[in-house]
């Protein structure tokens, strides 16, 4: 919506107020003209239902506000005698357009309630509930957000099954721009899998005051600029969404508005200097290890060597027993029954289920393919540890050299022939920066302008028409930053999909609260990680757990409490 549009609603709800509570002001002792007065009207209003006048705030912002209206109508229609469960029913069934009948009533009273009795009815319950819901949502958009990392962009750094908390308030919170949408639930509704708000109407782009800018190197929580997914691994038609309804992601921010970034063999470079990583993060890259003898699996675990995946082949393989592994395996090599083979995890097949198949099937063989070439996920200090040993006859670092004009990479243009070890270079937009627009940089942009910042351009000949009118040049209206993981090789980031808005940042990690492995496994075989229980995400060296301290305070803080108890006990 623009801010006509916007002005214009403003506007029809002041006049719709007015005509369904002008009678009642009066009846309170009011005068007809406070009941059409913008903002003030608010504030009489919760005089007259006795709430605090501080109230009037929660009613501008956005989604708290829907849980406020169902309690100024209920409250509205007790102070005016109607406190029936039945009254709060349709007060909140009709939009509370009910309070209409009690204003062309002749038989309304209001009723000046300045001691408010205790009770049990359903207003007061719904009202309880309601501003529970309310703190709630007001810590989660403005404060601190919960977040679990489901997957490995940031392995080792961060890992599967971190429960995160997310600040807001590092970069200042920004204001939701989807304005009819259920607390706390980000797109989709639970149970029912549908989306859990409406499109329209937006509110244009605001954030808080933060007390620091996105910095190099720290992680980041953004909405994914690319989403066009209702719902992950699901193919389907795509979905347009709202940026702040679009998937949260977690990545690392290594180029900054104004960068210059190139990725050279697989290391970025900022501004022609390589980036150096703070001592937490963990970079990882794709190895091949070799051995003439094969690769060991069981080597590579002893090693604490987990980002690998095993190959098993099966003979006489029925409908029966596949499916009594199909749950460990990542997918089918082979489908040839001469020749059937399935990946895992570096888990593998269980030795129980292997027992139990043959047990019931004795002539099915399943044996683990012992290659002489393996690839594994490792840091470099992991790869130079391990080479040292001698254990297995090479290891090298896979880099994609292969010159390969593609459209797999940003910006997803034929013309480039990047990939995810050889990238760029790419200058970071920044807000207020004016480009020249030429053949060489109109694919990297192109999506910035039109998309981004809300523009129309065409491309005539050799000319850039923007929003009507020939142009040779752009300035940027906001910043632009690059994210990616730590885990180069296994991370969908910024090498494939480009730029992230600044409208699109949503928080700073800062703190995991819970950890537990085998997170994608189920709540059963859920291991918790107690070292990282209560652990700082930015820090120097290996991360402290502040768990125990936390136990023996709250252990002390109880006991103060008891023995103050006990005391006043004692005195009365």
């Amino acid at each position: 919506m623009t801010l006509t549009q916007w002005f214009i609603f403003f506007i029809l709800i002041q006049i719709i107020h007015f005509l369904g509570t002008w009678k009642l002001y009066v009846l309170a002792g009011r005068k007809v003209w406070e009941a059409i007065l913008p903002i003030y009207n608010g504030i009489v209003l919760l005089k007259i239902i006795k709430r605090p006048v501080w109230w009037v705030i929660l009613l501008f912002m956005p989604v708290i506000n829907l849980i406020m209206f169902p309690v100024i109508w209920v409250e509205t229609i007790r102070s005016f005698g109607r406190k029936s469960n039945l009254s709060v029913f349709i007060s909140i069934v009709s939009l509370g357009f009910y309070i209409y009948i009690l204003n062309y009533s002749k038989n309304t009273k209001y009723y000046n309630l300045k001691n408010r009795e205790n009770s049990t009815s359903i207003g007061d319950w719904i009202n309880s509930i309601l501003f529970a819901i309310v703190a709630a949502t007001i810590v989660h958009n403005y404060i601190i957000q919960p977040f679990i990392i489901p997957t490995g962009s940031l392995e080792k750094t961060l890992l599967i099954g971190d429960f995160l908390f997310v600040s807001k308030f590092h970069y200042g919170a920004r204001i939701p721009m989807t304005t009819f949408s259920l607390p706390m639930m980000h797109d989709t509704l639970p149970i029912f899998k549908i989306k859990s708000y409406l499109n329209y109407p937006q509110l244009p782009y605001m954030r808080l005051p933060g007390f620091q800018k996105v910095k190099r190197n720290e992680i980041v929580v953004f909405n994914w600029p690319a989403d066009t997914v209702r719902k992950f691994f699901v193919k389907e038609k795509g979905v347009k969404k709202p940026v702040d309804k679009k998937s949260n992601y977690v990545k690392r921010c290594l180029g900054l508005p104004g960068d210059r970034l190139e990725i050279i063999n697989g290391f970025v470079y900022i501004n022609g200097n390589l980036n150096k990583l703070p001592d937490r993060a963990k970079l990882q890259f794709n190895h091949f290890i070799h051995n003439a003898k094969g690769v060991s699996s069981k080597a590579l675990i002893d090693l604490n060597i987990k980002g690998f995946n095993r190959q098993y082949r099966i003979e006489n393989i029925t409908q029966k027993s596949y499916k009594k592994i199909s749950k460990y395996i990542l997918g089918n090599v082979s489908n040839d029954l001469n020749d059937f083979r399935v990946l895992t995890p570096y888990e593998g097949l269980p030795n129980k289920i292997i027992r139990n198949i043959k047990q019931s099937e004795p002539y099915i063989q399943i044996k683990e393919i012992i290659e002489r070439k393996k690839q594994v996920t490792l840091t470099l200090n992991q790869a130079e540890k391990i080479r040292n040993l001698g254990t297995f006859d090479s290891i090298i670092r896979k880099t994609n050299n292969k010159i390969s004009y593609n459209e797999s990479f940003f910006p997803n243009n034929i013309k480039f022939n990047w990939n995810e070890d050889n990238f760029g270079p790419i200058s970071i937009p920044k807000a207020g920066e004016t480009i020249n627009i030429n053949n060489q940089n109109y694919p990297i942009y192109k999506k910035i302008i039109k998309d981004y910042e809300n523009n129309s351009i065409n491309k005539v000949d050799d000319n850039y028409i923007i929003n009507g009118i020939k142009t040779s040049s752009y300035t940027f209206k906001q910043d632009y930053y690059w994210m990616m993981g730590d885990n180069r090789h296994s991370s969908e980031d910024s090498r494939f999909w480009g730029f992230v808005p600044e409208n699109h940042i949503l928080g700073k990690p800062v703190f995991i609260w819970f950890s537990v492995d085998n997170f994608n496994k189920g709540v059963l075989k859920w291991k918790i990680r107690w070292d990282r229980v209560m652990t700082t995400v930015k820090g120097e060296g290996k991360p402290v757990s502040f768990f125990l301290p936390f136990l023996i305070t709250i252990l002390i803080w109880q006991t103060l409490i008891y023995v103050f108890k006990k005391r006043k006990k004692i005195k009365n």
